[in-house]
């Protein structure tokens, strides 16, 4: 036992606290200057949106010269650059690193306009850069700061052991003999293609009226497909639950569903075996990750959509490689989406035709203003307006 002689006094024991404090003070201050120097001091100073063909890039600068970059596609590019541009006035001085506040901030700004698909492929776009300038600041890869790889590789198609056949085009369907064996015959030929260990999948691109996708997926049904996509167009939850209980290959939607409250009801009415989000449409990599982990409480993976340029790709190979329920990814390489060069990724793709994660500090991915500018200036790359009509003159879904 101590004696009471043992015991220091208390202006002793007010000294040792007194040391004790100080270096803590100096350790606790050494931490917060910095991070002060690092995150705190940091904010958002310009926003630019280029128009490059039918995409726009959006470039976020910072006073600390650290910038983003950001890709918007599937809309009006004039416009979408417009309102890029307009929501700076949201974002002027603000933390770049503040990702979720901000995309609080832009997508609750104006209650008119919240979830609309013009505003949400802007946010997605403005969101990608936030996410690429926080990876460049703390010097990592963004999918570190989602948690980390849980794979090594993404399995993508098109490859020569994973191809997708659609409609081929908008057709007026009515569902004859001829017009089903004409489907029926590309399914056939993709998966004589691949051979039986590779997979095939059919987009229905919302084009297909149920009777007849209901007759056309019984005769497709021997041939093992991944799974049918956009069986029919969005905004109505019966349409997909009425085709979940007469299709049996597994159904895949989402593309043209926006953030967390969109994709909900598919998952609450199990109408659905596959969720394929668009980190370009959706809301960025911060509404993609969220829609990744609500799929994961349904057991539900997700095949992501994707017809963005190599920026947006990148983007969406992040989440997808931080996320765990995932099939295969969408990926165009061929250059047919924008010119070779325009974006540089990190990303590697192996013999096998898998992607490997992305290099170096946030997105990973190097943009070209000169070579942006070339395709500006060419007028076939200018975006013009579909306008699907069947042979009378009616306008259809494509």
């Amino acid at each position: 036992m101590h004696s009471e002689n043992d015991l220091p006094t208390r202006r002793e024991a007010l000294a040792v606290g007194a040391v004790a404090g100080t270096a803590l003070l100096a350790t606790t201050a050494f931490g917060a200057v910095d991070v002060m120097d690092r995150t705190s001091t940091i904010k958002i100073k310009s926003i630019k949106a280029i128009v490059t063909g039918t995409k726009v890039y959006v470039k976020i600068d910072t006073n600390h010269d650290i910038f983003g970059w950001g890709e918007i596609t599937g809309c009006e590019p004039k416009v979408a650059a417009v309102l890029t541009e307009s929501i700076f006035e949201l974002l002027d001085g603000e933390n770049p690193t503040r990702i979720e506040h901000l995309w609080q901030k832009v997508y609750r700004a104006h209650r008119d306009i919240r979830g609309g698909p013009i505003m949400v492929h802007c946010l997605s776009a403005i969101d990608t850069a936030l996410w690429d300038i926080t990876g460049k600041l703390w010097g990592v890869p963004v999918y570190r700061l989602l948690g980390g790889p849980v794979r090594d590789k993404l399995r993508l198609y098109p490859t020569p052991k994973a191809q997708k056949v659609g409609t081929g085009g908008p057709n007026p369907f009515s569902g004859t003999p001829a017009e089903i064996e004409r489907l029926v015959k590309m399914v056939d030929d993709a998966r004589k293609r691949v051979g039986p260990d590779g997979s095939v999948m059919f987009d229905a691109h919302s084009s297909v009226p149920p009777p007849m996708l209901i007759q056309l997926a019984s005769k497709i049904e021997p041939h093992n497909l991944l799974f049918l996509e956009e069986p029919a167009v969005p905004g109505n939850i019966e349409v997909f639950r009425r085709l979940k209980e007469q299709i049996k290959i597994p159904i895949a939607t989402g593309e043209r569903d926006r953030t967390i409250w969109e994709v909900i009801p598919y998952l609450q009415h199990r109408c659905i075996d596959i969720l394929q989000p668009d980190c370009a449409h959706t809301g960025g990599i911060t509404s993609m990750k969220k829609i990744a982990t609500l799929c994961e409480t349904f057991f539900t993976p997700i095949a992501p959509h994707c017809t963005c340029s190599q920026l947006g790709l990148s983007a969406s190979f992040h989440v997808s490689f931080a996320v765990p329920l995932f099939l295969i990814h969408e990926a165009y390489l061929d250059g047919h989406i924008m010119p070779d060069g325009v974006a540089r990724p990190t990303f590697t793709i192996d013999k096998d035709g898998n992607a490997l994660p992305p290099q170096g500090p946030g997105l990973g991915v190097e943009m070209d203003e000169t070579a942006m500018a070339k395709v500006a200036a060419d007028p076939k790359k200018k975006y013009k307006w579909p306008s699907p009509k069947a042979p009378d003159g009616a306008v259809i879904d494509y």
